[in-house]
């Protein structure tokens, strides 16, 4: 079996509107393969999100190919490949915690003893063991999003797509976040494809970091990551972190000098 999770091939994307064409993605290349964890940084409006959302068959290409699991992304989502997790936590305020979690478990059928026993597995995964009959506005922010990521955990997809979840925060829950995140890949060895506009954010995570263009979206860079696997927060001072961020802004900086 193939490692590769994701394929994309002169993929495009051109939108129709009322003042003409916007092309969001031109010439995408770019494998993704089992157990990275992918960063996609650039200029907003450079077609991340976009990019993000073709892969979970939100947004339909226009040109090119891109395959998720060997297959389409819509037969993907109909296998349920993936977790994905908005910039929003988007979490129902009617229904307790344990509730906005089960609440996929619930549609795709789970009996309830396995609704109630995957449901317990995340919230311990994401440190909100405890929290399962809070409502979200019981919880702070970083909580809500940490009950976010756990919904998309709940069915045990390989593959997670991070579309910002922590760009609404302060740094220092942002930190916070980025550590467990981190400690999270590391113990469920998922595929994750996260979207950024922070550059410490993308390269303490990644395992690759894919420096995007602005429109129409190109990839200007794709960078592979020296830094260990392990990665306590205070490596942001170290020579090779510094080096890396560098050539992400150098990267942004060359992919604005072709628009």
């Amino acid at each position: 079996m193939s490692d590769i999770v994701i394929s994309a091939k002169d993929l495009g994307l051109t939108f129709q509107t009322g003042d003409g064409p916007i092309h969001a993605l031109k010439d995408v290349n770019l494998d993704v393969r089992q157990g990275d964890f992918v960063s996609f940084i650039g200029p907003s409006g450079c077609g991340k999100t976009t990019f993000l959302r073709v892969m979970a068959d939100l947004e339909q290409p226009t040109a090119g190919t891109i395959t998720v699991n060997g297959t389409s992304p819509e037969e993907a989502r109909r296998a349920r490949a993936y977790g994905y997790v908005f910039q929003a936590a988007g979490l129902y305020p009617w229904r307790t915690i344990g509730g906005n979690i089960r609440l996929p478990l619930e549609i795709m059928g789970y009996s309830r003893d396995e609704q109630a026993r995957r449901t317990a597995d995340v919230l311990e995964l994401v440190e909100l063991g405890g929290f399962e009959k809070k409502y979200p506005w019981q919880l702070s922010g970083g909580m809500q999003q940490r009950a976010s990521i756990a919904r998309a955990l709940a069915f045990d997809a390989d593959l997670l797509l991070m579309d910002e979840p922590f760009g609404a925060l302060d740094e220092i829950v942002r930190d916070h976040l980025n550590e467990q995140l981190l400690k999270l890949w590391d113990r469920t060895g998922k595929t994750i494809c996260f979207v950024t506009h922070s550059i410490p954010e993308a390269v303490y995570l990644s395992t690759r970091i894919v420096v995007m263009s602005p429109r129409p979206g190109r990839i200007a860079d794709v960078i592979e990551s020296p830094l260990p696997r392990e990665r306590p927060l205070d490596i942001r001072d170290s020579r090779e972190f510094i080096e890396i961020a560098h050539r992400v802004r150098d990267g942004l900086r060359a992919g604005h000098g072709d628009d």
